[in-house]
């Protein structure tokens, strides 16, 4: 089976399970218009440009994905490009993981800072007649703090500009994003800078 085939039986099955072309593509890491590409496939349509990233070996195995946490922390806390600390990401007091794949690493590096830990749920994964995010009420509130949003990718950046605005509504300011992978080349949403690991550009 070949990786297309690959990605189209797992979109199916999750669209099986009840699952929406946004929870999907938060689940694969695509675009929604990847996503509905994949259910469809109608013809004379081309598939739309994108890129699939697995990092399932990292991310389901523990040691490595508190590894690749700290890989985020002492790049983008401890080591900015002039090697200095960047004051504005040092007085954060609260990380906020964004559902699913953005709460262990915002998990781990919390603990590891000793900071306090938020949770956000984008509008995808609500099941109202009106999806709306919200925070999840069992960890931190976010009114009053500064904040260091964590993510796994980022893909087209809509989900961070909906929880760069919901914290924002609620009295919290977003100072940085940290994700693993940038597959757009984007350097900021709604002003908050951005800083990914790795950067995935297209050439040609």
């Amino acid at each position: 089976m070949s990786a297309l085939e690959d990605l189209i039986t797992k979109a199916k099955a999750l669209q099986a399970e009840g699952h929406t072309p946004d929870q999907i593509s938060d689940e694969l890491g695509l675009s929604t218009e990847t996503v509905t590409w994949l259910l469809t496939q109608q013809k004379g349509v081309e598939p739309p440009k994108d890129v699939h990233i697995d990092w399932t070996a990292v991310a389901s195995h523990g040691t490595l994905l508190a590894e690749m946490a700290m890989m985020m922390l002492k790049r983008f806390l401890y080591l900015t490009d002039d090697g200095s600390l960047d004051r504005e990401e040092e007085g954060a007091g609260t990380v906020v993981g964004i559902a699913q794949s953005g709460v262990p690493l915002a998990t781990l590096i919390a603990a590891e800072e000793g900071l306090r830990l938020a949770i956000y749920l984008p509008a995808k994964h609500s099941r109202s007649e009106t999806p709306t995010g919200s925070i999840w009420g069992t960890f931190s509130a976010i009114t009053g703090q500064r904040c260091i949003i964590v993510d796994d990718v980022v893909t087209t950046g809509a989900t961070l500009s909906e929880t760069i605005n919901f914290l924002r509504r609620h009295g919290a300011t977003p100072v940085a994003v940290w994700s693993l992978f940038d597959k757009r080349g984007i350097r900021e949403v709604e002003g908050v800078p951005i800083h990914s690991l790795f950067v995935i550009s297209w050439l040609g």
